[in-house]
């Protein structure tokens, strides 16, 4: 290719985008909103949707009850979710299933409504809000559209984000502990497994309620002592029912026993 020929091709690309652009703020600017319609539908078409979603801004308003209103409003949403405007994206598709419950394109937008939700659930160090936004609207997708092909990743979802909220409660649990707040310890480790009864951490929750327990005691004042020692021993039974082999067992054996000879010396 010769410096002539290269000097061509850059010049075209740069007269393509200046058109382009022309072309863009021309729409933007115009008062013709057929004409704007259409050109937020072709930039639509060709992915590009920061075009596509300034053009729709005004038209969303402006084709209100008319024939055109769904396309738009569908449109409008998708382009927030492709830029990953994920918060917005899911408020504009669940409008748009409020508003257009029969529409081809409802069932589509219910589901990526729940997954803007999903996209937007941050690690469990963080609130949950959204996590418990997306398991809602996910549950509403499942009961109403039970036939859906997207049932299956819908479940596998809600599953993701159950287990976020476990070890969220597991690791605010475990914050107590390490706090040596061992009282407010022992009700929220009961309360993580009141709430996630199957979960994994359930043995070591377990564990740290009977340590809570004993560690409780250790630390109060004489009149205390014997009501909470008595209470490490009930659940260091309850520990043992479920895992007599357990890889804690030698070291709560060791506060059983101190539980039950301190109980006799009170």
């Amino acid at each position: 290719m010769t410096i002539n020929n290269s000097k061509l091709i850059i010049l075209s690309i740069l007269a393509s985008v200046l058109f382009s652009c022309s072309e863009y703020q021309k729409a933007l600017k115009s008062s013709d909103y057929n004409f704007k319609y259409e050109k937020a539908l072709e930039y639509y078409g060709e992915e590009d949707y920061y075009r596509a979603q300034s053009l729709l801004d005004e038209l969303v308003s402006i084709y209100k009850g008319t024939d055109k209103a769904e396309k738009v409003l569908y449109c409008y949403a998708d382009c927030h979710y492709q830029q990953n405007d994920y918060i917005l994206g899911a408020y504009y598709f669940e409008n748009f299933a409020k508003t257009y419950p029969y529409s081809d394109s409802t069932q589509k937008a219910a589901y990526t409504a729940a997954y803007c939700y999903y996209l937007n659930s941050p690690r469990p160090s963080l609130d949950q809000s959204d996590t418990y936004k997306a398991i809602n609207a996910m549950q509403l997708f499942i009961n109403k559209y039970p036939s859906s092909e997207q049932i299956e990743d819908a479940n596998n979802i809600i599953e993701k984000l159950r287990y976020k909220l476990e070890k969220k409660s597991y690791e605010n649990a475990k914050l107590y502990f390490k706090l040596s707040d061992y009282q407010a310890a022992s009700i929220a480790l009961k309360n993580s497994i009141k709430d996630f009864p199957d979960s994994e951490y359930r043995e070591e929750l377990l564990y740290l309620i009977v340590k809570s327990n004993f560690l409780l005691a250790e630390n109060s004042v004489f009149d205390k002592q014997g009501e909470r020692y008595q209470t490490t021993i009930t659940e260091y039974y309850s520990f043992i029912d479920e895992y007599p082999e357990s890889e804690f067992l030698k070291e709560i054996e060791k506060m059983y026993t101190k539980s039950v000879n301190q109980i006799k010396k009170l």
